[in-house]
């Protein structure tokens, strides 16, 4: 656990600095639940908008356990070193799109487009939102909404070659993205302009693509862990 640690520091910190791809691609989505939610089921709102995250964190942790169990298949073979150096690459992909300097990452969102068209049409079965259970089934389907973001540490999650570590990732990766899309009101105001500023946003990429250089195979982890 001690050695996963960092790595779930920095999956949380691709949670929570993606927050800004997270509202763009999850924001209208909320207002559209928010909206979705009967006015005598109003005062349940706060309830319902963290049933909705729990559904969707649910399933970023459900696609960690089956991508984990595609790496644990070749952990012992000659691709798991190939799926590494992609991790590795993607995890600085993700620092650069962080740090504002690079998009490119979110090219990737298109590969999820053909199966999100047959998971659309089953979100209108469960508005509108009239309780829980309808609230997390709802928020399980949405988080299989195409993102980059989510699409990559994926990939990077799956590289550990273990299905239960890949999971983990996941739910911290997903336990991330909570403040910016669940915070309302001024709170949400002030996260916001935090995670927004371009010093936070660019020691974050730093950061990220310090784990990616470190995930890439080679004689300088051990210098890097030595730092």
């Amino acid at each position: 656990m001690l050695e996963l640690a960092p790595l779930l520091a920095s999956a949380l910190i691709l949670g929570l600095l993606g927050g800004g791809h997270c509202l763009g691609m999850c924001g209208g989505l909320m207002g559209a639940l928010t909206l979705a939610i009967p006015p005598e089921q109003r005062g349940k709102r706060l309830q319902l908008l963290i049933a909705y995250n729990a559904g969707r964190i649910f399933s970023y942790t459900c696609a960690g356990l089956i991508i984990g169990l595609a790496g644990f298949a070749v952990a012992n073979s000659p691709g798991a070193m190939i799926l590494r150096v992609i991790a590795a690459c993607l995890l600085i992909a993700m620092g650069l799109y962080l740090a504002g300097i690079w998009s490119g990452l979110t090219r990737i969102e298109a590969l999820g487009r053909g199966l999100w068209r047959y998971i659309q049409p089953l979100t209108k079965r469960f508005m509108p939102v009239t309780s829980l259970p309808r609230a997390v089934i709802l928020g399980a389907l949405w988080g299989w909404l195409p993102c980059g973001l989510v699409y990559s540490t994926l990939l990077w999650a799956a590289s550990q070659g273990n299905a239960l570590d890949s999971a983990a990732l996941m739910l911290a990766f997903g336990l991330g993205t909570i403040p910016v899309l669940l915070a309302t009101g001024l709170a949400a105001e002030r996260l916001n302009g935090f995670l927004r500023k371009r010093g936070v946003r660019v020691a974050a990429g730093i950061m990220v693509m310090l784990f990616g250089l470190w995930t890439l195979p080679g004689p300088h982890q051990h210098w890097l862990m030595g730092h």
